[in-house]
């Protein structure tokens, strides 16, 4: 008996393996065909959870703003509405772009920019050239189709895998006093700039050459503003003016090489590094200017003998030359923030159209507006047109004049020295300007300018002069310069070497 128990037993603990065997190897099955499904699912990234949507750019629960969640419309390749995916799942959040940048895209009716989503979960940005409201999407997707009625329509299109770009429903509060809020389909991507090589040519010009000039440049004005700064006869007022502005182009070089890596800097920095680029060079065009007027003063008076020193006098246009450019700058900020047009941000394109350089589309930041240039710039051309001004009276009476004194004679060495360093600082600032039009050729020619600037302020200002150069090799000989404040003058007037 004992042993027939043991053997029903046993055979019930093998049927009770064999059940919990069939009912795992079916669980197993159920997950597999899950797992299956799920990895064929289409993946479509959304920017916000399923029951958000952005609003005035943070993530918003749909309801709480009365509006409509965002769900996908899948177009096919030739255009086709409405295709039918057999499963698909959201993979919220923002898309991992690593070192590339990120931007928004707007999807709105009469847009220059359209929206979209293949059935494979890839995503199109179109850029057209006009405004259309065409529903005909064939046009712009199929190849055969992409010269419409012998026009060019489609501008620029970009195709974003999925893990690059997530989709959403955007929503403004600026229609909120219509009862409705305004509602556009927007798409964060990632930057789909091609990879380059350092050794491209544009590359190596821009990236790797243009920030070795700058690093050149600014070590050659800080070695004339040393030299103005430390040699006692060098001290006047002439001689501190060359010394500020050699300091306000160094820090314009050091911020505009901060200008030129935009990958690694956020819109912050960026927008810090342009006010720091613009308000340098502004204070050294306002100084520039102050030493034209200051020589032009001189050569008009009569009693060339006042009795003011030079520290005073140094003061006085150090509130003209700061004041104006603080002044200019304020202006230039709020012009920046409160008074220019949206939109009309540098960093993007107007409404859409496409940038006439992609690099320059693709690794734009949040800077300083065109408006607020304008600002910055406006007065750099008034003071072009009155540093003419200032050259050509001066130079007519400067050859009026038959006889020269010791201090007549050290201002019109002043006079040369301002005229050239006023037609290095302008021709390098027209480079600049020139460079906005997005022309490779232009843009080549500012970085040859930009890197001949300081070497030509470094001949103008130390190699061209003797008595500076005698000046200077006397201090490195151990032999003390004449501390009198007309030595060097005296030294070498009567040889002209000036």
């Amino acid at each position: 008996m004992a042993k027939q128990l043991v053997v029903a037993t046993t055979d019930g603990g093998r049927l009770v393996l064999a059940l919990c065997g069939v009912l795992l190897l079916g669980l197993m099955g159920q997950l597999g065909s899950a797992a299956t499904t799920a990895s064929n699912a289409v993946r479509v990234n959304k920017c916000c959870e399923k029951f958000e949507v952005m609003y005035d750019g943070k993530c918003t629960v749909a309801s709480t703003v009365n509006a409509t969640v965002w769900t996908p419309e899948f177009i096919g390749r030739k255009g086709e509405r409405n295709v039918k995916v057999d499963d698909f799942r959201f993979v919220i959040g923002l898309p991992d772009c690593g070192t590339k940048q990120k931007f928004n895209i707007y999807h709105y009716p009469e847009s220059f920019d359209k929206l979209i989503l293949f059935p494979d979960g890839q995503l199109r940005h179109l850029i057209l050239h006009e405004k259309t409201v065409d529903n005909n999407l064939r046009r712009y997707l199929d190849e055969d189709y992409s010269d419409a009625g012998g026009q060019s329509i489609l501008s620029l299109k970009y195709d974003y895998v999925p893990g690059l770009y997530c989709m959403d429903q955007f929503v403004s509060s600026s229609s909120e006093d219509r009862g409705e809020p305004s509602e556009t389909m927007m798409a964060t991507v990632c930057s789909p700039k091609p990879e380059i090589h350092w050794t491209d040519s544009s590359v190596m010009l821009r990236k790797i050459i243009n920030p070795i000039c700058h690093g050149i440049a600014m070590i050659i004005l800080l070695i004339v503003a040393i030299i103005y700064f430390v040699l006692p006869t060098l001290r006047d007022l002439v001689g501190n003016m060359v010394t500020t502005i050699t300091m306000c182009l160094i820090v314009s070089q050091a911020a505009d090489l901060v200008r030129i890596f935009t990958e690694f800097s956020n819109h912050v920095s960026f927008l810090i590094a342009d006010l720091f680029f613009y308000v340098s060079l502004l204070g050294a065009f306002f100084w520039l200017n102050a030493m034209g007027y200051y020589i032009w003063k001189m050569f008009r008076t009569r009693n060339v003998f006042l009795r003011v020193s030079d520290g005073r006098k140094y003061c006085w246009y150090s509130g003209y030359a700061w004041g104006c450019t603080a002044t200019m700058a304020s202006i230039a900020v709020f012009a920046h923030y409160f008074l220019d047009l949206p939109g009309s941000n540098r960093s993007q394109t107007s409404e859409g159209h496409a940038a006439d350089s992609i690099d320059g589309f693709f690794e734009s930041q949040d800077s300083i507006s065109w408006l607020g240039i304008a600002v910055f710039f406006m007065p750099i051309a008034f003071i072009i047109i009155v540093n003419i001004f200032f050259f050509v009276t001066t130079l007519r009476f400067i050859n009026r004049m038959h006889t020269y004194g010791r201090i007549h004679h050290k201002l019109r060495c002043s006079f040369v020295m301002f005229t050239l360093i006023f037609a290095t600082m302008s021709v390098a600032w027209l480079f600049l300007i020139l460079s906005w039009l997005h022309i490779d050729g232009l843009l080549y020619m500012h970085i040859i300018a930009n890197a001949l600037q300081a070497p030509c302020i470094l001949y103008i200002c130390v190699l061209r002069q003797k008595h500076v150069t005698f000046l200077v090799k006397s201090c490195l000989g151990d032999q003390p310069p004449q501390t009198s404040e007309w030595g060097d003058e005296m030294t070498y007037m009567n040889g002209g070497n000036y």
